[in-house]
C-alpha cells in the first residue's frame, strides 16, 4: 500500500493552536453542559476539569505515538505498529464508533438550536446536505477553523459574562450552597466528567496535525497545552456561569442551554436578538464541526479497510473527487440510522465510550515506547488509560450497552473478513 504523501508544513505554533481551538469548540459547547449537570450538579465544574485532563493525557499519547511514524495519520495504524493488528482495529473501531456517534449528537445539536421541535428532521437534512459536501471535495479547512474561533468564541465569551454580572437562580450553588442529589457525589462527578468528555473531543485532531506544523517537536507540546488550557478554562467558566444562571436544576432540564441563558437574563425586546445569536454561533460551531466529522470518519474507515479490518469495498475513492465515498455514504446512513432510534443523551454517551475506549487503547501502545517526551511521560500512559477506563463505565447504562454491541459487532465483522481474505488468497 503506497503512503499517503506528506503535507505541506504550513502551520506556525500560534496558527495551529487556533486550529486546534477551532477543532475542539463544537457542538459539545453548546449542548453537553445539560446532561452533565444533571449527573454533576454543582460539582459540574470539577467535572469540567477531570474530562479536560483526560482530554490532555490522550492526545499526549498520540501524539507521541505519531512522532516519526510514517504510517499516516491513523491512530489505529500506530497502535497496530506497537501492540499488534487487533489491538490497532479495537482501537479503529471504537474510534469510528465514536466519530459516528459524536456526528448525531452534531447534527442532534444543530436541530435543537436551529429547530427546535423539529430538531430530527433538520439533523437528518444536515447529515444528508453536508455528506453531498463532502462527496463533492470540499471540508473544513484551516481558514474554516480560524474563522469558527474568531466568531464563536467571542460569544461563548459574552455568554460567560451576561451569566456571571445575571443574578443568581434560586437554588443555584451561589444561593443555596446546593449539592448533587440522586447518585453519591463522586460516581455523579465522574459520570458528568464522561459526557463532558464529547464537548473536548476534537483533541485528536491537534494530536495527529504534527505532519502539517513547522518545527513539531517544538510546536506540538505548546499547542496541545494551549489549546486544550484555552478550552478548558473557557469551559470551566462557562459551566460557572451555567450554574450560576440557570441552577443545577434549570441547566439539567434545558435542551439548548447557552441560549436559554441568554434570552432568560436579557430584557423584553432584545431577548430575540441575543437568542438569534447566541444560534447563530451554534449553528456555525456545529455545521463546522460536523462537516470535519463526516470526512474525518470516512478516512479512518478507507484507512481500516485498506488494513484489512473492515470490508475492502470502505477502501474505495472517487476518481474525480478524491473522496472515500463509499465509507462516507455508509458513515453517513448509519449516523440517520442513530437519529431515528436514539436521543441526545444516548448518542452522546456512546461517542463518549467509543472514545474512551479506543483511548485508552492508544495510551498502552504508547506506554510501549522507549523514547519519551517531556510532555508525555510513562506514568501519564497508565494514568491517562485508567482515567478513560473509569470514565468509560461511568456513563449512562444505555449508551454502555449499545456501544459494547457495536465493538462486539465489529470483532465478528474483522473475524469474517479477514477469514474471507485467507481464503481468497
Amino acid at each position: 500500500m503506497s503512503q499517503p504523501p506528506i503535507p505541506r508544513r504550513a502551520l506556525g505554533g500560534f496558527d495551529a493552536t487556533t486550529v486546534g481551538v477551532g477543532s475542539i469548540i463544537g457542538a459539545g459547547a453548546f449542548v453537553v453542559f445539560a446532561p452533565a449537570s444533571a449527573a454533576a450538579g454543582v460539582l459540574l465544574p470539577l467535572a469540567v476539569v477531570i474530562a479536560g485532563f483526560v482530554a490532555y493525557c490522550n492526545a499526549a499519547a498520540m501524539a507521541l505515538l505519531a512522532e516519526g511514524h510514517t504510517s499516516g495519520d491513523s491512530p489505529s495504524a500506530h497502535v497496530r505498529e506497537q501492540l499488534g493488528p487487533w489491538a490497532g482495529f479495537l482501537a479503529g473501531w471504537g474510534l469510528v464508533t465514536g466519530q459516528l456517534a459524536s456526528a448525531a449528537a452534531m447534527a442532534l445539536t444543530f436541530g435543537l438550536y436551529a429547530a427546535p421541535g423539529s430538531e430530527r428532521v433538520a439533523a437528518i437534512a444536515a447529515v444528508v446536505a453536508l455528506t453531498i459536501v463532502n462527496l463533492l471535495g470540499i471540508t473544513r479547512t484551516t481558514l474554516a477553523a480560524r474563522v469558527i474561533v474568531a466568531l464563536v468564541v467571542p460569544v461563548l465569551a459574552f455568554v460567560i459574562v451576561v451569566g456571571l454580572a445575571s443574578p443568581a437562580a434560586v437554588g443555584s450553588p451561589a444561593v443555596m450552597g446546593a449539592t448533587p442529589t440522586g447518585v453519591p457525589a463522586a460516581v455523579g462527578t465522574l459520570q458528568g466528567a464522561a459526557l463532558v468528555f464529547f464537548a473536548f473531543a476534537g483533541y485528536s485532531r491537534i494530536a495527529t496535525m504534527g505532519r502539517r506544523i513547522r518545527e513539531p517537536r517544538r510546536n506540538i507540546p505548546a499547542v496541545l497545552l494551549g489549546a486544550l488550557g484555552f478550552t478548558l478554562v473557557l469551559y470551566v467558566l462557562l459551566s460557572f456561569s451555567l450554574l450560576r444562571t440557570l441552577g443545577p436544576a434549570g441547566l439539567a432540564g434545558t435542551t439548548a442551554p447557552l441560549r436559554e441563558l441568554v434570552t432568560g437574563a436579557a430584557t423584553a425586546g432584545s431577548d430575540d436578538v441575543l437568542g438569534s445569536v447566541v444560534t447563530g454561533a451554534a449553528v456555525l460551531a456545529v455545521l463546522g464541526a460536523l462537516l470535519a466529522q463526516i470526512a474525518r470518519v470516512g478516512r479512518t474507515a478507507r484507512a481500516m479497510a485498506q488494513d484489512g479490518d473492515v470490508p475492502k469495498m470502505l477502501s474505495r475513492v472517487s476518481t474525480r473527487y478524491a473522496v472515500p465515498w463509499v465509507a462516507e455514504v455508509t458513515a453517513a446512513a448509519a449516523v440517520v440510522v442513530l437519529l431515528l432510534t436514539t436521543d441526545l443523551v444516548t448518542v452522546i454517551g456512546v461517542a463518549c465510550f467509543g472514545l474512551l475506549v479506543s483511548s485508552a487503547i492508544i495510551n498502552g501502545a504508547a506506554f510501549m515506547l522507549t523514547e519519551r517526551r517531556w510532555f508525555a511521560p510513562r506514568w501519564l500512559n497508565v494514568v491517562g488509560a485508567a482515567g478513560c477506563l473509569a470514565l468509560a463505565v461511568a456513563l449512562p447504562g444505555p449508551s454502555v450497552l449499545i456501544t459494547l454491541a457495536v465493538l462486539a459487532a465489529g470483532v465478528i465483522v474483522r473475524g469474517l473478513t479477514q477469514r474471507r481474505r485467507r481464503t481468497i488468497r
